[in-house]
């Protein structure tokens, strides 16, 4: 099943209580439908410097009509002063799994 609404969002966090603090506020202000999150090795430039860090990245699953609210909530909770925010197109999905973001999680028609 095809449904552009639907989309990914990735955000990388420093600590694994950070991310679960950000998750279940996405969650509760129906955002998100549901958020994974797990245990990455990180290598970037940031500030002129090769860094090397243990990250959480977070998967969120959300209708992308909410990204721009999604993308604040996110601002005003994360720890660093440039967090990761990049959302990706779900361009298909199974009927049963569409069907329940919708009905059980994201509410498309609030």
């Amino acid at each position: 099943m095809i449904n552009s609404n639907y989309g990914v969002v990735l955000v990388t966090v420093g600590s694994l209580s950070e991310g679960k603090a950000i998750a279940t506020q996405l969650i509760e202000a129906k955002l998100a439908a549901c958020v994974n999150l797990f245990p990455i090795d990180s290598i970037y430039l940031w500030q002129g410097k090769i860094n090397q860090d243990q990250e959480y990245q977070l998967i969120i699953k959300t209708d992308l009509s909410k990204f721009d609210q999604l993308a604040a909530k996110i601002e005003t909770l994360h720890s660093y002063e440039v967090p990761e925010i990049i959302a990706l197109p779900m361009i298909a999905g199974s009927k049963n799994y569409l069907d329940w973001l919708e009905a059980d999680n994201l509410n498309l028609a609030d």
